[in-house]
């Protein structure tokens, strides 16, 4: 690409590419510009397209000029005089009859753009309905702002729900209701299924006497206390990333203090997705399998093994299907459903209680310490396996704080627990009421919660029950959508295409992630067929992300000056899970090995996309400005290249614009050097608030070389193409950007810029890149998961546009090969007498015609340096009496 000194010297480049810029387009055809050429306004060129008729087609223009002798015949009777006028008068007919079949020729071009409709931007920042939306918001807070002022003059409790309001604690009764169907709907679902597998591992109703009745309540009401109530709510939800919550964003406060915290938060995070999956299959089957205990339904049911499995599968897609509505769409639906369900458990525990309010000693932790450790206790320490149960949704109450804030997480959480002891207490009034009831102790299996009901009531209990396992559902898959958020921005998964169908940017949706999730919780059905199975399964993923977390939560404090408080919060907890985590694991043979595979798979996922980007990031370079204008400015100018479009555009991830991406640059001079009029690099970065829409641009003092960062509100449309129209328009008004016309019609529909043509960069590892074969399988294994996860070309609608995705080589650091061995031709036939006069002749002989460069070539330089190629390459003659 270096330019030879006898080149010669040539003229300024046209700024724009007109109709009329012949020079230009003879050089963009390999052909070397004329130095002086005539107008030829008097006679078109024959055969152009002209303009539209009425039916559409296009029309051929005929051409003004006739046959030249023609004209001579009919010209030599007439006088001199009389010639010399007509001729005179004939050319200026054809001069203003061709200047116009010219300019309708241009405007029947240009009028083909009219075809297409390609999308533009409005002259306005801000759509109707976002108008529409931020007034409703700025009205909201006005009021809200005045209902505030009032408040705050009505004294200190006044003053004190101002300051609340306006912090990040801020309570409103609309997301509070949204926090109960997105939060709670885990925990709701615990009354269903822990008391009849205490039952369960005791042996029967019969089995169960005061000391186990009131040794289980303490162990239940102490797990959700200290576990729900004082590790999540009181203690973790203070501790948040921007109002996000979840083990990576604890991580990402705290990843300062040492690198192995990144194993916990991995492994966290990894069976925390795995719980995700579990999370829908069992709580959906196990509230679907309540209808069997209907009596109508028992023999429907028993006549058709498979319906409760089509009925959860059925239940389950629909659930999938109306993630994209939005989580607070939802939200709100499910939240005035889970407030129904609460209420109802806590009126169905009261009535029970009602019949024996001494089960309420269970509130002294030494009736569940002493049973635990007593003899009576038939399950031994698998009862905390049972007891854990009745914690499961406090990690996903603590992932989801960013759907909904803080504060309804606080405001509700009091009648949510509430709730949950009364009902629990109150399955255990009714299990000491009826131990000694012969008609329940012959019973197959007994759920003590759809016992102590009234027959009629059974009914209602069914339908929230199934309801409510759809809740449940949903509250793993907002956490699962928020915990891959947090893991794209650590770079342990791909960057994936997300959407904000909410008014927050916490309100997510992620298509990908969701068709994983539903697709692996069908696969879960499909093997363990009922819930049953799918239980021995389910919690021990949850126990992992609980001990994780109480480590995470352990550093942050101890790392801002609660030294005490940490040492005493990990071992507290620690022990308590620690428990939890040994009774869990009784399962594994059970199901459990299906967790922890599930669980080891996405942790593979995850070190190896991380350890793949590190790689990356240790190859990667930035060049400065002093660095790369040179290689372009010449490139820019060099007529001997023809354009390979008018406007090159690269999407690099880096925001920093005063520098430019290695790759971009190598990309641009790899092979044949892309030549253009002008070559772009844009990023794009999505920011907090809604609807921003804003762009910067570095030019770095050039017409040719442009650097943009665009920002855009995370409830905008990526729209990259009509966006770069925007800005092209923009520089060239300002002048900033040279004057680009279009000479043919294009899809874009936009004459007044050049052709564009959008490039997006993929890395590949080279055979001789020196790293360990497990760099080079996180590598492969990174570039296989982008290809499944999808591209930018989609999310930023590039695929209509033909862009360019090239593969440019990783290096990283490269081991030298040994050098070749040039052998000579005797060594390849073989030994012989004729092998050994081949072998006698000169070197010169054995070389390459090939390889000796065309004397005709003169683009590249080297015509000059061939003088005697006879003298190097044997002729025919010499080369035959060779061979003899």
């Amino acid at each position: 690409m270096a330019e030879s000194d006898n080149q010669p010297t040539r003229a300024p480049k046209p700024a724009g590419r007109g109709h009329n810029d012949r020079n230009d387009r003879s050089v963009a055809n390999g052909q070397a510009p004329k130095a002086t050429e005539a107008p030829q306004t008097s006679k078109p060129v024959t055969g152009k397209i002209g303009g539209i008729g009425k039916n559409g087609r296009v029309s051929a223009v005929k051409s003004a000029a006739k046959p030249a002798a023609s004209k001579a015949g009919k010209a030599v009777t007439k006088p001199a005089a009389g010639k010399a006028a007509k001729a005179a008068a004939k050319t200026g007919r054809s001069g203003a009859d061709g200047a116009s079949k010219l300019k309708q020729e241009e405007e029947a071009l240009l009028r083909a753009d009219t075809f297409t409709n390609a999308p533009k931007v409005s002259r306005r920042t801000l759509t109707r309905e976002e108008r529409e939306a931020l007034a409703k918001l700025k009205e909201a807070e006005n009021k809200e702002a005045e209902k505030l002022a009032s408040t705050a003059a009505r004294g200190r409790i006044g003053r004190w729900w101002a300051r609340l309001q306006s912090g990040p604690d801020k309570v409103t009764l609309g997301m509070a209701i949204v926090a109960l169907g997105v939060v709670y709907g885990d925990i709701g679902t615990s009354p269903l299924y822990t008391a009849q597998t205490f039952l369960s591992g005791q042996g029967g109703l019969g089995n169960a006497d005061r000391e186990a009745v009131l040794g289980m309540l303490s162990l239940v009401f102490w797990s959700i206390t200290l576990i729900t109530t004082v590790k999540y709510v009181l203690i973790a939800m203070r501790i948040d990333n921007n109002g996000e919550g979840g083990i990576f964003a604890l991580y990402s406060l705290i990843r300062r203090y040492g690198a192995w915290l990144a194993i916990p938060a991995m492994v966290g995070g990894a069976a925390f997705l795995a719980d995700s999956v579990l999370t829908p299959a069992v709580s959906i089957s196990s509230a679907v399998e309540g209808l069997q205990t209907l009596p109508p339904l028992e023999q429907v049911f028993d006549e058709n093994p498979s319906l409760t499995l089509m009925i959860t599968v059925v239940i389950i897609v629909i659930l999938f299907a109306v993630q994209s509505r939005g989580t607070e769409s939802i939200g709100r639906v499910f939240g005035s459903i889970v407030l129904i369900w609460f209420s109802f458990l806590a009126i169905v525990g009261l009535v029970n209680l009602s019949n024996d309010w001494t089960v309420f000693a269970a509130l002294n932790p030494v009736y569940g310490i002493k049973f635990l450790f007593s003899p009576h206790n038939e399950a031994g320490i698998a009862l905390m396996g049972t007891v854990f149960l009745s914690t499961t949704g406090a990690e996903a109450l603590y992932s989801d704080m960013g759907h909904v804030g803080r504060g309804n997480i606080y405001f509700t959480w009091p009648f949510i627990k509430v709730a949950l002891v009364c009902n629990y207490f109150g399955q255990g009034a009714w299990i000491l009421a009826n131990s000694r009831n012969p008609e329940f102790n012959t019973m197959k299996t007994l759920n003590p919660f759809f016992q102590m009901m009234d027959p009629n009531v059974r009914y209602l209990a069914v339908v929230l029950s199934v309801t409510a396992g759809v809740i449940a559902s949903q509250a793993l898959i907002t956490g699962a959508f928020t915990m891959v958020s947090e893991a794209t921005r650590l770079n342990w998964m791909p960057h994936l295409q997300v959407r904000y169908p909410a008014r927050t940017r916490g309100q997510l949706y992620i298509p990908v992630i969701n068709g994983v999730l539903c697709v692996s919780t069908l696969l879960v059905l499909a093997i363990f067929k009922d819930s049953e199975h799918i239980s021995a399964a389910y919690g021990l993923a949850l126990t992992i992300t609980m001990i994780t977390t109480t480590v995470l939560l352990g550093v942050y404090l101890w790392h801002n000056g609660r030294r005490l408080g940490a040492v005493l919060f990990i071992v507290l907890f620690l022990a308590i899970q620690t428990m939890f985590f040994v009774a869990s694991m009784a399962k594994f043979l059970h199901g459990g090995w299906f967790t922890c595979l599930l669980t080891i798979a996405i942790l593979f996922v995850m070190v190896t996309w991380d350890q793949g980007t590190k790689l990356e990031r240790a190859q990667r370079r930035h060049m400065q400005p002093q660095d790369f204008l040179p290689a372009l400015d010449k490139l820019h100018g060099d007529f001997r290249i023809p354009y390979f479009a008018d406007n090159i555009v690269y999407l690099t991830s880096d925001s920093e614009t005063k520098r430019l991406d290695t790759d971009i640059f190598f990309s641009i001079f790899a092979d044949h050097p892309k030549r253009a009029r002008a070559w772009w690099a844009v990023s794009v970065e999505t920011t907090d608030e809604p609807f921003t829409r804003e762009y910067s641009v570095e030019n770095f003092g050039t017409s040719y070389i442009y650097r943009v960062r665009m920002r855009l509100g995370f409830k905008v449309s990526q729209s990259i193409p009509a966006y770069i129209h925007q800005i092209m328009h923009d520089l060239s008004k300002t002048g900033e950007l040279p004057k680009q016309k279009s000479l043919y019609p294009k899809v874009d529909a936009d004459p007044d810029i050049g052709t564009i043509r959008y490039v997006l960069i993929h890395k590949a590892l080279m055979p001789e890149s020196k790293v360990s074969a497990w760099g080079a399988l996180s590598l492969q294994v990174k570039y296989t998961i982008r290809h499944v996860a999808g591209s930018p070309v989609k999310w930023f609608g590039l695929a209509p546009y033909n862009p360019l995705v090239e593969v440019q080589p990783l290096f990283v650091s490269t081991r030298r090969p040994p050098r070749l061995k040039r052998i000579g031709v005797a060594d390849v036939r073989g030994a012989g007498a004729a092998g050994a006069r081949v072998a006698a002749e000169p070197t010169r002989a054995k070389i390459d015609p090939a390889a000796v460069p065309d004397p005709l070539d003169t683009t590249s330089g080297l015509g000059r340096l061939v003088h005697a190629p006879e003298a190097t390459v044997p002729s025919g003659k010499s080369s035959a009496k060779t061979a003899k």
